[in-house]
């Protein structure tokens, strides 16, 4: 076959691999524990997994309809009515979508134009920068004030201007677990009034809060979700990542919008596993004590390595926990992730990945979302680094 030899100009040249997958492959190239990449290493509901096959077996295998199957929307209307006593409307404002990833690519390309701005905060999921610059857009980056991970509001306002189209949001907060209080919430309110941007609230992980905290969705704000999108994920929710399926709140308008780009990206989401996922989530037991389960798990992790000569602020959400290790080295974040995936053992991720300018404070993350055993381990080896 002939070589290509038409110039290439890159969408997005100064991206590369993404962190994830190079620390997921270097842990596998040298047996290491895998505490970088967020999936969970224990097994799912068996009821769950029953679902899916009972509605294989039931002939639901084609074309979902565009926008989710109706019973799975409802059941989603009903979850934000009892958890948040609001009413998002199955037939125009909920929207099933392969995963949260693509939900949020998609909302970026419906909404930004070329020139628009969008302000994010850092450190940042990796997914969000790059999906703004590929609809040609600006990205403004906001940091996060240390050591909570707080939004700076001396700045922010200095950030805003006639060309911003979008404010995104996380809470909890990958990678730094940290999250968003009422009063955060109140100033974005009086800080978009009357102003036209969009804000997107990545809420992946809402059902995983710790200390008796409260996850606060913006949907729970009435002037702000008249702006604002919301994402969620049932693959962190039922430990299920792989099944990327997740979903859509937004009103009539905003809604409409997604939906027009939702369509042409992947027109339906897996048919089977919507069933299932509306069957389950009939029962709330199924979902309303994950905060409980993976505080469990922080508390653990955090209790087996307390002899170690890593730092921890303790994550308030999510299922990661961020390690300052400047006591032990000045090596960069990213060379000394790789030394301890490569001679003792562990992968995590450099937080400095999760900046555009790789700003390095000496922090790893490590996910916790793993069983016992293999915090155990691991543990017994950051102890001993």
């Amino acid at each position: 076959m002939d070589n290509f030899n038409g110039n290439i100009i890159s969408k997005l040249p100064a991206t590369g691999t993404s962190i994830f997958a190079i620390m997921s492959g270097l842990a596998r190239e040298h047996n290491a524990l895998n505490l970088s990449q967020g999936f969970p290493d224990f097994t799912i509901s068996e009821e769950l997994i029953k679902l899916v096959n009972d509605n294989m077996l039931k002939g639901n295998n084609q074309y979902a309809p565009m926008p989710g199957i109706q019973i799975l929307r409802e059941r989603i209307s009903e979850m934000f009515s009892d958890r948040y006593k609001v009413t998002y409307h199955p037939e125009t404002e909920i929207t099933i979508t392969a995963g949260a990833t693509q939900a949020l690519f998609t909302a970026i390309e419906a909404f930004i134009r070329p020139g628009d701005e969008v302000i994010i905060f850092e450190p940042a999921y990796d997914s969000y920068g790059p999906a703004v610059r590929l609809q040609g857009g600006m990205v403004k980056y906001a940091q996060l004030r240390q050591p909570e991970y707080t939004i700076d509001w001396e700045t922010l306002p200095s950030l805003i201007s006639g060309n911003t189209r979008m404010i995104i949001i996380n809470s909890p907060h990958n990678p730094t677990g940290s999250i968003i209080k009422s009063s955060d919430l109140k100033k974005l309110e009086t800080l978009i009034k009357n102003r036209d941007i969009i804000l997107m609230s990545d809420e992946v992980y809402e059902h995983l809060i710790f200390d008796n905290l409260k996850h606060e969705s913006v949907c729970k704000y009435p002037s702000l979700a008249t702006h604002s999108i919301v994402v969620g994920s049932f693959g962190k929710t039922f430990h299920a990542t792989g099944w990327k399926c997740g979903f859509v709140l937004a009103p009539p308008n905003l809604t409409a919008e997604f939906r027009k780009v939702h369509q042409f990206v992947v027109f339906a989401v897996n048919t089977p596993v919507q069933y299932a996922v509306a069957e389950f989530l009939k029962n709330k037991e199924n979902y309303v004590h994950l905060g409980q389960f993976y505080q469990e798990k922080r508390d653990r992790f955090l209790e087996l390595i307390k002899t170690s000569r890593f730092k921890a602020v303790p994550a308030k959400g999510t299922y990661f926990q961020l390690l300052n290790y400047s006591s032990i080295s000045e090596e960069k974040e990213l060379d000394f992730a790789i030394r301890l995936t490569k001679e003792h053992g562990i992968a995590s991720v450099p937080v400095s990945s999760f900046y555009h300018n790789q700003t390095d404070n000496k922090m790893l993350r490590f996910c916790f979302a793993k069983t016992n055993e293999t915090l155990e381990k691991a543990a017994e080896i950051i102890c001993k680094i």
